[in-house]
């Protein structure tokens, strides 16, 4: 089969990693993360866009210095070039998936914690 399908919502709630890459297409990537309390993505900026659905938790965005509140069922699109941060603000996980298009990340990519965290970009090959 080509192509991916899962219960996304579900997934996301059950992740233990800060990150999960779960499937690479040529134009888009789907990715899981899991911030512990008090943890952040940190700032960044892409050069492609980016969705984020938070499914669990409570949290705060910040899109070129404007801070949002995000609680579970918050979507957030992140146009390219948009200096942006994730930040946990709640006692438990703040748990989302995120859509890359382009993907930014080695397929098959999976940091148990963020203290696993390494800079590992796509490198042009996909899941299928």
């Amino acid at each position: 089969m080509k192509g991916y399908l899962i219960n996304i919502e579900q997934a996301t709630k059950e992740n233990t990693d800060y990150r999960r890459v779960l499937y690479t297409a040529r134009n888009s990537q789907l990715v899981l993360m899991r911030l512990r309390p008090g943890e952040e993505i940190g700032e960044e900026v892409h050069h492609l866009d980016q969705f984020i659905r938070f499914e669990t938790g409570e949290g705060k965005v910040v899109l070129d210095g404007v801070e949002h509140a995000v609680a579970a069922d918050t979507a957030v699109v992140i146009p390219q070039g948009t200096r942006h941060n994730v930040i946990n603000t709640g006692v438990g996980d703040l748990k989302l998936y995120t859509v890359y298009s382009p993907p930014e990340h080695k397929d098959g990519t999976v940091h148990p914690a963020k203290s696993d965290e390494r800079e590992e970009h796509f490198d042009g090959r996909t899941t299928e």
